[in-house]
Order: structure tokens, then C-alpha cells, then sequence
């Protein structure tokens, strides 16, 4: 998670068995649309669901002070409001969740020595199993588009993994592991570390992020083996220390989190080859003190950006323009914990959640369609070490 000897688990001492859109139908007597503007899409407020959605939570079970298992939340998506209702349990070190297309199953990884990812079915949260991911210390985990793939990142070895998923939601065995051998580390590096992998917006391409090697890989997957087969690599400057990007929806930019070297880039994506080029290190906006960016999220309607900081404790907006090609910083605003380790935004965009490890806390958001402009909503929510927030 860090440069040199920095622990996985972000400045938490060393651990027991880890290493360190909705459509909307109009009513039925409004007025047809005079101009362009009446004919635009609702407005995000619009769209907002009513009632209760699920939220949940991952944890270090091993850490002192850490959870039992996934916290299991609801939110209001009005107010922001957070309401427990219990810990699924049977789940170890669930530091990163991710939610399969069907949103039937729910996917988390086991970030110990012996790493693996875990299948909870969510309509009777039962344990659906686990399958080694050949690594140490898993650190984020995603589906592809089609829902027939898994794939997960192992920071302590610096390598990917891929899993089948069947028809049920659960994981068969391994279908490949990927080392990053080469480039050699960056400085104050010892190995690679493997921090995403992601399913790019094209469906074809895979881009695994590697914080050790300073180098964003791009893989093709074969959908019938299950297999990666690498098509390119990007460097940043060395040491940046690249943890997670996100990609603008029109799907030919992606903003680039550098954790080491405390810069974000914009990255220029080509779909048909699945090419990355690495843009300029810019400001986080934190100032000269030690901070460590985390994660990037971008709004639906790709308009801004927000940073989760790790010492600043703070979150950076960004206006996004010139079709996703630029970031412009605005401002950054407390974040209200400590150690906002993850970041995630609700489905409409319109709440966002940061969960702060240090403070064993999730603050919420309300975001301003047109500005971007964050706002908090209500008191933060007490969660154990809490570094993964999931709102559906």
C-alpha cells in the first residue's frame, strides 16, 4: 500500500494472517417539451430512488479493533442516512468488496498471506465459498461485464488472478494468475504489488494498476479459457507509486491515482487497441504535508471527479472537461474521519460514501449535480476499521 516496508494495511501494525439507471416514466398529463432543454434528461434528484438501499462494509477481521465480517447497512438515498443491521460473519479480511452485474451475488476478497476471494449469495447472505487467488494479500477484486469472470489483484506477490464465475454466483478454481516480473520495481520499491484490475469501459481489454512497478498493464481475456494475455504497458514517472484509476464514461479518458508520489494523471485510453498514455502529474491540492492518495471516483454524468487523501483527510473535486481530456482542481473538503481508505459513489451519483480506516468511521456526501459541490449528511457512521464502503 505504500512505499518501502509500509504495511498493506495502511499504518495498522502488522496483522494476524496477512501481509502487509433507473428509467423514469413521465406523468401522464405533462406538457409536451417546447425546446431543447425541456427535452433533456431528469435531473439526477429525480432519479433518485425512495426508501431504504443496501450498503455494505468491509473490514479487517484480523486487525485489532476490526470487524467480524461484512457490515451489513442500509442508507437512506435522501438524506444519507446510515442504519446498521448486523455483520454477515464466515468472511476474513473483506477489505474490498465488488458486486456481480446480476446483483445477486456479492464478491469480497480475503487479504491475508494465503489470499482468496470469497461468493456470498445476497438474497439469504449464505457463504457460497472460497477459491485461492495463488497470492498474498488481495487487495481489490472485480466482474466483468458478462459476469462470467473474476478478477483480482494480489498486492503482497504482484499478481492477478482470474476465477470463473458459474451459473449460481459461485467461483470455480482458477483459470490463470499473472506475475508482474517485469519492469523491474520502482524506487523504494521491493516487487511489484498488483493494487486493481479492472474490466475496461470496451469490455475487451483488462488493465491491472501496479503500484511496485509504476506500470498500468493492459491484458486481452480470453472468454472462453479465461485467460490474459498482455497487449501493453504504461509507466508513470518513477516513483509515483500508481494505486487506482477510474474511467470517465465516455470511456476514452481514465484519471490515475498515484499514491507514493501524491500526484493524480489523466490518462488518454485507446478502446480498439486498449493502449494507456499516462498524462502529466498533477496537484492533489493538499499542500506540502504527507498525504497518500487512495482512490479516484467519477460522477455518472462524468462531469467531476473526487480524491479520497490519506493524511490530508480530505476529499479533491475535480471538474472534468474538454470531453474528459482535462482535470481541473476546485477545492478540497474534510473528509470528516481519518484514513479515508476507499470512496464509492451511489448509483445515481448523488451520495458519496468514504470510508475511513483510522477513525473506524463512513462519512456520506451529498453532491451537487451541477457543481459537483460536496455537502455532509448527518453524523459519520461507526463501522470497525472500515475500508471498503459498498452502496447499491
Amino acid at each position: 500500500m505504500g512505499s518501502g516496508g509500509w504495511s498493506r494495511r495502511g499504518f495498522v501494525g502488522v496483522l494476524a494472517g496477512g501481509t502487509a439507471a433507473a428509467a423514469l416514466s413521465g406523468c401522464a398529463d405533462a406538457p409536451a417539451p417546447t425546446a431543447p432543454e425541456a427535452s433533456a434528461r431528469p435531473s439526477r434528484a429525480a432519479r433518485r430512488p425512495s426508501g431504504p438501499r443496501p450498503l455494505y462494509l468491509g473490514t479487517y477481521t484480523s486487525a485489532e479493533g476490526g470487524g467480524q465480517g461484512i457490515g451489513l447497512a442500509a442508507y437512506d438515498p435522501a438524506t444519507g442516512r446510515i442504519d446498521g443491521s448486523g455483520t454477515l460473519t464466515g468472511v476474513g479480511d473483506p477489505s474490498y468488496l465488488a458486486l456481480h452485474p446480476d446483483r445477486r451475488t456479492l464478491y469480497a476478497v480475503n487479504e491475508r498471506e494465503d489470499g482468496a476471494v470469497t461468493a456470498v449469495r445476497l438474497s439469504d447472505r449464505t457463504v457460497l465459498g472460497s477459491r485461492s487467488t495463488g497470492g498474498a494479500a488481495p487487495c481489490h477484486l472485480s466482474v466483468h461485464p458478462s459476469g462470467r469472470w473474476l478478477f483480482s489483484a494480489n498486492y503482497g506477490s504482484g499478481s492477478v488472478a482470474v476465477h470463473p464465475v458459474e451459473a449460481s454466483g459461485a467461483l470455480g478454481e482458477r483459470t490463470d494468475l499473472v506475475t508482474h516480473s517485469a519492469p523491474p520495481p520502482g524506487p523504494g520499491q521491493q516487487g511489484p504489488h498488483a493494487h486493481q484490475i479492472v474490466t475496461a469501459p470496451d469490455g475487451g481489454h483488462v488493465l491491472a494498476v501496479d503500484l511496485g512497478t509504476d506500470t498500468v498493464y493492459t491484458y486481452r481475456l480470453d472468454e472462453k479459457a479465461g485467460t490474459l494475455t498482455e497487449t501493453g504497458r504504461a509507466r508513470t514517472r518513477p516513483g509515483a507509486g500508481p494505486r487506482h484509476l477510474a474511467f470517465h464514461p465516455g470511456g476514452r479518458y481514465a484519471y490515475l491515482a498515484n499514491e507514493v508520489d501524491d500526484t493524480v494523471a489523466v490518462c488518454a485510453y485507446d478502446p480498439d487497441s486498449g493502449r494507456v498514455r499516462i498524462g502529466e502529474a498533477q496537484s492533489t491540492g493538499t499542500g506540502s504535508g504527507p498525504n497518500y492518495p487512495a482512490q479516484l471516483v467519477v460522477t455518472p454524468d462524468g462531469r467531476h471527479a473526487y480524491l479520497a487523501n490519506r493524511g490530508h483527510n480530505s476529499l479533491t473535486r475535480y471538474a472534468i472537461e474538454a470531453d474528459g481530456a482535462r482535470l481541473v482542481l476546485l477545492d478540497t473538503v474534510p473528509v470528516g474521519g481519518d484514513f479515508p481508505r476507499q470512496i464509492a459513489l451511489s448509483p445515481e451519483g448523488t451520495l458519496l460514501f468514504a470510508a475511513n480506516q483510522k477513525s473506524s468511521t463512513v462519512t456520506v456526501f451529498h453532491v451537487d449535480g451541477r457543481t459537483g459541490a460536496l455537502r455532509r449528511a448527518g453524523d459519520a457512521f461507526p463501522s470497525p476499521v472500515a475500508v471498503c464502503a459498498l452502496p447499491l
